[in-house]
Parts: C-alpha cells; sequence; structure tokens
C-alpha cells in the first residue's frame, strides 16, 4: 500500500487511525448484498453492544450517516407522538438535540445553561416533576464543546425515578471512556465509527434496550432513520435496507479487533496519559483551562484563548499544521478557547512532539516585533 504520512489530529474526531485500518479499506469489491458482507455486519453489530457490556440486556442497529444521523434515529424512534422530550443543554451539542427534536415537532423542555456550566440534578428533577407528558430525557455524556463529563449515571437514575427513558450521546466516549450500560440502565446510546472505536467516517450506530423495538414499532417520523424497520430488515435479510459504506465497514471491523487487543482499560489508560501530559505541558507553557480538573472527561481540554503578544488561534492552526498537528477552534463556550483531544491512535510521543513544536510556536511569536 502507499506510504501515507502520519497526521496528528487534535481535534475531536475523526480521529488519527493506524495503518491497519486505513489498509483495511483496500479490500475485494463485493455487492453489500452478499452474505458474507452481512455476517461481517453482524459481527460488528454483536460487537458494538459488547463494547459497553450490553450483550443480555441491549441491541445495536447501524445507519449510514454522521453522527446526528444516529441521534436523529433514536430522538425520532424513541419518543411517543404526544410526548416530550427533557434535553440536558450545556453545550452545542445538547443545543443539536434540541434543534432536532423541533424539526420532528417534539415538544422539548430545555433545561439550558451557559455552554461550560455544569448540571444541577435538582433543577432537572423540577424540571421532570413539574411538566407533565416527559418520556424522554436525552444528555451528551461528553460535551466536547468544553470538555465536560456530565454525570449520566446520576441522570439516568434520576429521570428512571420519573419513568423517563434516557437517550445518551457518546459520540465522543463510547470505547475511550470505559461504559457499563447496564450499570447506566439507559435506553439509547448513540455513537460513531470515527471517535474513540477508532474507525473512519460513514457509519453510527444506536444502542438500545431489547425490550423497546415492539414499544417503537409504530413511531414513524423517519423514513431512512427509523430503528425499527432497519433493526428488523437486517435480522431477517442479513442486509441493511440502504446501500451501506462497504469499505468504511472492513474498516470498523478492524478498528475493533484493535479495541479488544488493547481492552478497555488499556485503551483508557492510554487515553489517561496522553491528557496528563497535555494538561501538564499546556500548563508550564502558561495556558489556562476553562473546567475545573473534577469536570474533565480527560479526553479533550477547552483551553483559555490566552493573552500572547501577537498570538491569534489562525497562526498558531497554520503553523501547527504545516507541521504535521491539527489543533481545533472553540464552539461558543462562556469564555473563548481553543480545543485539543487526545482520542484516537495517539501515544506519549505524539503529545510529546506536539507541546515541543507549540513552544516553538510561541518562542517565536514573543519574539516578533509589534
Amino acid at each position: 500500500m502507499k506510504n501515507i504520512s502520519r497526521k496528528i489530529l487534535l481535534n475531536p474526531g475523526p480521529a488519527t487511525t493506524t495503518q491497519t485500518v486505513k489498509e483495511a479499506m483496500v479490500v475485494e469489491d463485493i455487492c453489500p448484498r452478499e452474505k458474507d458482507f452481512g455476517k461481517m455486519l453482524d459481527s460488528i453489530k454483536d460487537d458494538l453492544v459488547k463494547i459497553v457490556h450490553g450483550v443480555d440486556t441491549h441491541h445495536a442497529v447501524m445507519f449510514t450517516a454522521s453522527g446526528t444521523g444516529g441521534l436523529e434515529a433514536a430522538i425520532t424512534s424513541a419518543v411517543p407522538k404526544g410526548k416530550k422530550i427533557l434535553v440536558v443543554e450545556n453545550g452545542a451539542y445538547g443545543t443539536r438535540m434540541v434543534k432536532l427534536a423541533e424539526t420532528f415537532n417534539i415538544e422539548v423542555v430545555r433545561y439550558q445553561l451557559t455552554y461550560g456550566d455544569y448540571p444541577d440534578l435538582d433543577q432537572i428533577e423540577s424540571l421532570l416533576k413539574n411538566n407533565v407528558g416527559i418520556s424522554h430525557l436525552a444528555v451528551v455524556h461528553h460535551e466536547t464543546t468544553t470538555g465536560m463529563l456530565n454525570p449520566v449515571q446520576k441522570i439516568c437514575d434520576l429521570a428512571h425515578q420519573y419513568n423517563a427513558e434516557v437517550i445518551v450521546d457518546c459520540m465522543s466516549s463510547y470505547a475511550g471512556i470505559p461504559i457499563d450500560i447496564t450499570k447506566w440502565d439507559a435506553e439509547y446510546l448513540i455513537s460513531s465509527s470515527n471517535k474513540c472505536i477508532q474507525g473512519m467516517p460513514g457509519l453510527v450506530f444506536v444502542i438500545f434496550k431489547k425490550h423497546l423495538l415492539e414499544k417503537i414499532k409504530d413511531t414513524k417520523r423517519s423514513f431512512y432513520f427509523d430503528i425499527y424497520n432497519q433493526f428488523t430488515g437486517f435480522e431477517k435479510t442479513g442486509q441493511m435496507q440502504f446501500t451501506p459504506p462497504v469499505q468504511v465497514a472492513y474498516a470498523l471491523r478492524t478498528a475493533i479487533d484493535e479495541y479488544f487487543i488493547e481492552t478497555e482499560s488499556g485503551r483508557w489508560n492510554r487515553y489517561e496519559e496522553n491528557y496528563t501530559i497535555l494538561f501538564e505541558g499546556l500548563a508550564s507553557l502558561g495556558f489556562e483551562f476553562l473546567l475545573p480538573d473534577h469536570q474533565q472527561s480527560k479526553i479533550l481540554l477547552a483551553i483559555k484563548e490566552p493573552a500572547f503578544p501577537n498570538y491569534s488561534f489562525d497562526s498558531m492552526h497554520d503553523y501547527l499544521y504545516e507541521r504535521g498537528f491539527t489543533i481545533y477552534p472553540g464552539k461558543g463556550a462562556k469564555e473563548a478557547t481553543f480545543r485539543l483531544s487526545v482520542l484516537g491512535d495517539l501515544h506519549k510521543k505524539d503529545i510529546e512532539d506536539f507541546l515541543k513544536c507549540l513552544e516553538e510556536y510561541l518562542f517565536k511569536i514573543k519574539t516578533l516585533k509589534n
């Protein structure tokens, strides 16, 4: 295979992938209606549930889409007509769920906070108690607007006290941060092929409680993103209803295999080590962070825009990009920030090399004449 230069992606997905995941896409052409391909998709579906320890309780269904497609599938399939959804909205991805529900005329109860503020369980309980007709609560596990890890376990426990089912956006935490979906007791979990699982963009999946399948049979808001039709159709035929991204599926199969080789704890330990090196290195260079340590996901950092002489995000981005490092701007947090993530096939040396390059940039701008 052609030798491809390795880029260090510090954006929150799509992520840096292994050479073997890239090579997995170079396969013989196959019709996605063939049984062999269907068997491979079925193995992926089973292992996606296994990663979050839900084999006995949950199913997985896949769609060809970006992550937002999975959210659309979950929300439009799960919330019954005439019912409401409560959304914890403390970042841009919570807001996206609000907009998505409103697009389909689903009534939304918004628990709206400034991006970067931590959810208050008492306020969530008050909204559950005082709004008749809430059937579902939606929350982002790792809110990549700020790097905040929301208290999903406590939110699940609270929602279930009020008979509300829970939809958890795990787009940038699944297969990175250890998750036990049976402990959460979450009804729905959504993620995609191109974040911490370290595959390629193009597939999204919804993991949902098995007993909910018949309950959502007649919701019928979406043709393409209908969980019931997509899941039962695959069970009958071994085929996805609509053309899947064949090469992306092979890459995901390889990425899942590599996840199990690394192990859940091995991946988390690697991410955590990368985070610690990044955090300490940035602090030593004079940067400050948006969130207190106990709210950090340890996958992504929102860093306050510094007041260094001659600094601009664009110039920093371009300097680093030309040297193989990709960084990411902020997204409407309560203070101006830029963001750095450690998800993907990144290792200690990658983070150390990045910090050296960043230090070079800072030295350069500090020695410029105003």
